[in-house]
């Protein structure tokens, strides 16, 4: 069971539309939640960060399979920025997954007995109006997003200067990482994606429960990134042993 665990075969699908929002937290608050051997991507020596990513997911499934046996759901995926030195010296830059919400039961079954992705059933719940988009959840979750998509400025506390030194934190990255202390094995999921042209957007308000326990004194939101339409593959899950620091 650990083992199929694994992500043990690629899988396909299609983001309809993918929204991040990145918080920086001090690197001495947050780096006491990522296990060894990953390590936090941090920014000026002083941020690392955390995203909340919230999806349109559609026809997802094994790769090998036709599109119509994929499934459509919502998704809620919380990461922090990390990088992983392999055992042949290659630096990873990718995620570390905190936990994920879908609004789909099967999802949730299958992602949890196939991925490490710690998938639960949430009622996550997204909806569209002349004034904007509203993603929210019974947990309190709730984020406002803006209709217009001109003049997008970054949070008044974002520690970056603008939006290109913003976007190398705009997510997803190429590798999503889970960690076995037990076994002592680190899981490397590669993604590979089409068109990924992240767009900034404004967020008119937002309140993310989950994340609660990972920021503090010192955290700030520090910018939100769009993408629609975009052709996403997770490669088969690699394995790899790590020694103790």
């Amino acid at each position: 069971m650990r083992k199929l665990r694994n992500h043990p075969f690629p899988v396909t699908a299609r983001l309809d539309r993918s929204v991040v929002l990145t918080f920086a937290v001090p690197i001495a608050q947050l780096e006491k939640h990522v296990p060894h051997p990953l390590e936090l991507d941090t920014f000026n020596d002083q941020w690392a960060f955390l995203a909340a990513a919230f999806v349109k997911t559609t026809e997802l499934r094994p790769s090998m399979l036709p599109r119509i046996f994929g499934k459509d759901f919502l998704l809620a995926g919380y990461r922090v920025f990390v990088r992983y030195r392999t055992r042949q010296g290659r630096r990873l830059r990718g995620l570390y997954i905190l936990g994920s919400h879908t609004d789909n039961r099967s999802m949730a079954t299958l992602g949890s007995l196939f991925t490490r992705y710690r998938y639960d059933v949430r009622p996550v719940r997204w909806t569209e109006s002349a004034e904007g988009e509203l993603i929210t959840c019974d947990d309190g979750l709730r984020v406002g997003l803006s209709a217009s998509e001109d003049h997008a400025v970054l949070p008044a506390d974002s520690p970056f200067a603008d939006w290109r030194e913003a976007r190398r934190f705009a997510g997803p990255m190429p590798f999503t990482f889970s960690v076995d202390p037990d076994q002592k094995e680190v899981l490397i999921i590669e993604g590979a994606r089409q068109d990924w042209k992240p767009k900034p957007i404004t967020v008119i308000h937002h309140e993310i429960p989950f994340l609660r326990p990972y920021q503090g004194e010192g955290s700030c939101f520090a910018a939100a990134f769009q993408v629609d339409d975009v052709p996403y593959r997770w490669e088969k899950g690699q394995v790899e042993a790590f020694e103790n620091s």
